[in-house]
């Protein structure tokens, strides 16, 4: 059910919030097509985004899943942990962020954004190259709609779809070429991504690093309100894989 003030849509009574861990809502609801999964983790594919779900507080089996998920030595992104990674993993960034949710963005449709698939994607990887709006692989594309402005037939600004918790849109990737900066084509972007995701019944929110106060300011303008402040962190798993439990229990025969 909606608030009847900001669209937004309200859980259960006693159940979840599915922003309280967007990627596993996601991975066990709209792209649950996506997931990979051992045991109690899920993740999606290496080239689509580095986003992995676990419970909320892992054991060792779960923890033992994740290293067998990332491989020996592999890296692997988590925004829910709430407590320390056990001995054998390596902490290689821990960035403090802020998840916004629309309050009262006037969503609208802009008539100069195109759609971006997969035939523009050397070209995505290249604008968030030179922008740096957090990662973009390969097939973070087909997540869903990515829209973007061209300028002498170049793209010079993007913006699109990510996570999809049930009623959930996630926009990411916003970036805005340096020659056009101040042109107002993010705004622009975000509104037209918003459009898409509203007219759909369902409602956009985002993630940022908590440093990054220009877009922060740009988002609260445009109508989002702040609502969490998770950390994000990236790991890297031992490079010798834990015993499996299947080969503990055999060791103790």
């Amino acid at each position: 059910m909606a608030d009847a003030g900001s669209g937004e849509p309200r859980p259960a009574a006693g159940d979840p919030h599915p922003l309280d861990a967007p990627a596993l809502a996601s991975l066990t609801g709209p792209h649950s097509h996506f997931a990979e999964r051992r045991g109690r983790i899920l993740r999606y594919p290496v080239d689509v985004t580095p986003w992995t779900a676990h419970p909320d507080a892992p054991d060792a089996q779960d923890w033992a899943d994740l290293a067998a998920l990332a491989g020996p030595g592999g890296t692997i992104g988590l925004n829910t942990l709430r407590e320390e990674p056990p001995e054998g993993w390596e902490i290689l960034q821990r960035v403090a962020g802020v998840q916004l949710v629309d309050e009262s963005v006037v969503p609208e449709p802009d008539a100069e954004a195109v759609r971006l698939g997969p035939a523009d994607v050397l070209e995505m990887m290249d604008l968030v190259e030179r922008t740096r709006p957090g990662p973009f692989l390969p097939r973070t594309v087909e997540l869903g709609t990515y829209l973007g402005i061209r300028r002498g037939g170049a793209l010079v600004a993007m913006a699109g779809e990510r996570l999809h918790p049930p009623g959930w849109t996630e926009i990411s990737a916003v970036c805005t070429d340096e020659s056009v900066r101040g042109q107002g084509l993010a705004g622009r972007l975000v509104r037209a991504v918003a459009y898409g995701i509203r007219e759909r019944g369902e409602t956009p929110f985002l993630h940022t690093s908590a440093a990054n106060t220009g877009a922060i300011r740009l988002y609260e303008a445009l109508g989002f309100r702040l609502r969490a402040h998770p950390e994000f962190l990236s790991l890297r798993a031992p490079a010798a894989l834990p015993p499996t439990e299947e080969a503990r229990r055999a060791a103790l025969r």
